[in-house]
């Protein structure tokens, strides 16, 4: 019997994997929700009929846009995705209005109410909204994903068939619809018990021959076998071990979080982190240290190192849009570090060290297991698994002008969950600029103002490496700052 997992029409799993499982189940509970939100900056609003045209086409290219998670009634099978018969377009793609002229600091405000709110899991589990009233007659779309669905560098797979490389486009062809499914929770539970025999003899006949041909292997060359095991295992607790303490000051959770966003040339960036000899994502967590360097010592309790996590991208071109293809990099994030080529260069040799490891997708290994405990448990295993005080994704975008139901798209700014952590930091590439979006929750930072000022005044130390490059806040006005512009204390 074939252990393959079972595609649908357009190549995707049917079976969500154990991960996507876990992301899933988190869902319900705002300590482990891990919807993924980003926010588009259009230069105009775009007409309605056509803006909801385009997610009624796309809904139809992308299978994962009309299907909904089936969850066997007894856990006899693997919950499932299927074709939603009652999909309802208009409650995916819904349009608000900001009081004129709107700011980005109230659509941000918008879209961390949405952040902190739970998507509907009977439904395909994502909603479009298209916020107007923006000045400068601007306006904004916020598309709320959950992570079961896919992770960052898979979503902006997804949702291409959503943009255009051209304001007016010809028209297209309308797809035909996608075939629903009636599976029922109670259906797909006989289906397992149904198939449970062969999945049980497969699985027995599996373990016997791995376990006998483990056993030659060890028998023939018992030093190296027992050995790879060994380094393995050690290669583990490299991966999800802890690497430093962690910050005192972020120690404390809520329920309540707050946003904040800048904007960075990208070729100021590349600039500063080649001038280093480091890469845009090097660059970028050395200017992020900086701002936790500054904010830290603002507070009175300056630290050398804090835990930072960053997922690596282990998607391949074969690999389909849908379910998660990533690992957790633990860093011993270097705030303590004043110069900022110095910080370039110690997370571009841990970076690089922690890439290598034996054990790099630890957690996806471990994720069978971890799917089968009960809600309770996987609550309090969320910051133990994560074992960090900050998350750092970088998400590249696309690189040159795109445009939705013709309004060009001028800016994007991602927001991450906070599973466990104090902070989800997220970096978008698109169009010429970088975007760097914080999400903290308000327990660990009890001083908003201070650390919108560090944030500028981290970034623009690494930036002063390539020229004259600045960081601009965009959700929030920049004060007068104790910082000089290398980061050190104004006299």
């Amino acid at each position: 019997m074939s252990n393959a997992p079972e595609l649908d029409a357009a190549g995707l799993p049917e079976e969500l994997s154990p991960l996507d499982q876990i992301l899933h189940r988190g869902e319900a509970n705002p300590r482990t929700r891990s919807g993924i939100i980003t926010l588009e900056l259009l230069d105009t609003t775009p007409d309605w009929d056509l803006f909801r045209r385009r997610f009624e086409i796309a809904s139809r290219k992308v299978l994962r846009l009309r299907q909904k998670v089936v969850t066997p009634t007894l856990p006899t099978a693997a919950p499932r995705w299927v074709v939603d018969p009652d999909f309802n377009l208009d409650f995916h793609v819904r349009r608000v209005r900001v009081p004129e002229p709107g700011t980005l600091r109230q659509v941000m405000d918008i879209v961390e109410v949405a952040a902190q709110s739970p998507l509907d899991i009977s439904r395909p589990l994502w909603t479009a909204t298209l916020i107007e009233g923006m000045q400068n007659a601007q306006a904004a779309l916020m598309v709320h994903l959950s992570h079961a669905v896919t992770d960052g560098v898979g979503g902006v797979e997804m949702f291409a068939n959503l943009y255009d490389l051209e304001r007016d486009p010809p028209a297209q062809d309308t797809p035909p619809l996608p075939i629903p499914s009636d599976l029922s929770p109670n259906d797909l539970m006989r289906q397992g018990v149904n198939r449970l025999p062969g999945t049980i003899v497969g699985g027995v006949r599996g373990v016997l021959f791995g376990a006998a041909l483990t056993v030659g292997h060890v028998v023939r060359d018992p030093v190296r076998r027992l050995g790879s095991v060994i380094d393995y295992a050690m290669s583990g607790a490299r991966v999800i071990g802890p690497v430093a303490d962690p910050s005192p000051l972020l120690r404390r959770r809520s329920l309540s979080s707050r946003s904040e966003a800048i904007d960075i040339e990208f070729g100021d960036l590349h600039r500063a982190a080649k001038a280093a000899g480091g890469s845009i994502n090097d660059a970028y967590l050395a200017g992020l240290c900086g701002a936790l360097r500054l904010y830290h010592q603002a507070k009175g309790v300056p630290v050398d190192t804090l835990p930072m996590a960053v997922p690596v991208n282990l998607r391949s071109d074969a690999d389909p849009a849908g379910g998660n293809r990533f690992a957790g990099v633990n860093l011993a994030a270097p705030i303590g570090l004043s110069d900022p080529a110095v910080r370039i260069k110690n997370i571009r040799a841990q970076m690089t060290s922690k890439r290598d490891e034996r054990a790099l997708d630890m957690v996806g290994a471990i994720a069978p297991v971890v799917s089968l405990l009960p809600d309770t448990v996987l609550e309090s295993m969320a910051g133990s698994i994560v074992n960090s005080d900050v998350q750092a994704s970088n998400v590249p975008v696309y690189a040159g002008d795109t445009f939705i139901a013709g309004a060009k798209v001028l800016r994007q700014y991602g927001l991450g969950p906070l599973p466990g952590v104090a902070m989800m930091v997220v970096l978008i590439s698109r169009s010429g600029y970088c975007t760097v979006t914080l999400r903290y929750d308000k327990a660990s930072i009890t001083d908003p103002k201070l650390l919108a000022d560090c944030l500028i005044a981290g970034f623009d130390e690494v930036l002063a490496l390539g020229g004259d490059g600045r960081a601009t806040p965009v959700t929030f006005e920049q004060q007068s700052s104790p910082y000089s512009r290398n980061g050190s204390a104004a006299q």
